[in-house]
């Protein structure tokens, strides 16, 4: 290997592809990167009651996160989504996204929130280059929507929804987990938000990364079941899927918007999955059915060149696990691992 070319520099890898590839065959295209752990919802499928939040001085910084993304962003990683926690409870988030925006390379920038803040800060993450915007909406009716998220925010979460709307993102994405017994009953609810205000409903199976062990296999609406229940009301038509797409998707016959099902559990999608996952205290997670995890932040923090950062991201990448689907088809147990809030969508 060459020398490096030094700590901000592009590396001087001889030899060696410029692309993030694991042992199966999978590269790694978008980055999934947490910001920040901290939530002001505490939401019972993905928070335990009391957190315990990273210290501050162990959240990456905004240098720390440029350099990284620049590094990755020749390596082939084209697109960043910003998550938490909620990352819009990170000071000077809409700052932080205008530098990934403006890196090389990428070529579209995204951000999963709970939209309590979004109202407030739609003008300024579009001006900063923000593409699009997924928001987490788990449900239509306000007190219900209270209940799991333990704070009565429903109405602002809407106004933020309006106002990202107006902005007029590339995408806007709403996301609804469904969990049999508390919000299978308003699927077509959902669908015909999509239908009539023209946005991409995004309904997702219940996955076992909730802070307080509520998961269990009796509480999965399957996306077939989903799909059912849409095709009650509505005709679809299903679209081509993209390459590393986690979701399966469908437009309206007769216009409206479109909505996508993620089948995380029933029929999961790692044959070719593209994404790679940072923590906000800088741990890789190639997988998030996996309990593995990297110590990027120590490379980083202990004088790694870039060099020495490729490398490591090289290495965590081959650790990459096969994922959910072999272990569903090899009958094995799925469990419990890390929350959501630890890392991010």
């Amino acid at each position: 290997m060459g020398a490096s070319a030094g700590r901000m520099g592009k590396p001087m890898l001889q030899n060696d592809e410029m692309s993030l590839e694991d042992s199966f065959g999978r590269v790694f295209r978008k980055l999934r990167l947490s910001v920040v752990d901290k939530c002001n919802f505490r939401c019972n499928f993905c928070m335990p009651d009391e957190p315990i939040w990273v210290p501050n001085d162990k959240i990456l910084t905004d240098d720390e996160i440029v350099r990284i993304v620049t590094i990755l962003s020749q390596y082939g990683v084209d697109r960043v989504r910003v998550t938490g926690g909620e990352p819009l409870v990170r000071k000077g988030v809409e700052n932080l996204i205008g530098k990934i925006s403006a890196i090389p390379g990428i070529h579209g920038t995204g951000i999963t929130t709970n939209g309590f803040y979004l109202a407030e800060k739609a003008a300024a993450l579009k001006k900063a280059g923000l593409h699009s915007v997924t928001v987490s909406l788990h449900s239509l009716n306000p007190q219900r929507f209270s209940s799991v998220t333990r704070r009565d925010v429903h109405a602002k979460v809407i106004q933020g929804i309006k106002a990202a709307k107006n902005e007029g993102f590339k995408s806007i994405k709403l996301n609804a987990v469904i969990v049999r017994g508390y919000n299978d009953d308003e699927i077509l609810n959902f669908t015909e938000m999509a239908y009539t205000e023209g946005f991409n409903m995004r309904f997702i199976e219940y996955m076992p990364f909730d802070g307080n062990k509520l998961w269990d296999t009796t509480k999965v609406v399957t996306g077939e079941e989903i799909l059912s229940i849409i095709k009650s009301k509505f005709e679809i038509v299903p679209l081509e899927r993209e390459h590393g797409s986690t979701s399966l998707n469908y437009r309206f016959i007769d216009g409206g918007g479109e909505f996508g099902i993620i089948t995380s559990i029933s029929k999961p999608f790692c044959s070719d999955c593209d994404r790679l996952r940072i923590t906000a205290d800088g741990k890789v997670v190639p997988c998030l059915f996996s309990e593995n995890e990297y110590d990027l932040a120590s490379v980083l923090r202990n004088g790694g060149s870039d060099d020495d950062l490729v490398n490591f991201f090289k290495r965590s990448v081959k650790m990459k696990a096969p994922g959910v689907e072999s272990m569903i088809n090899g009958n094995v147990p799925l469990k419990h691992v890390r929350p959501m809030f630890r890392t991010g969508g």
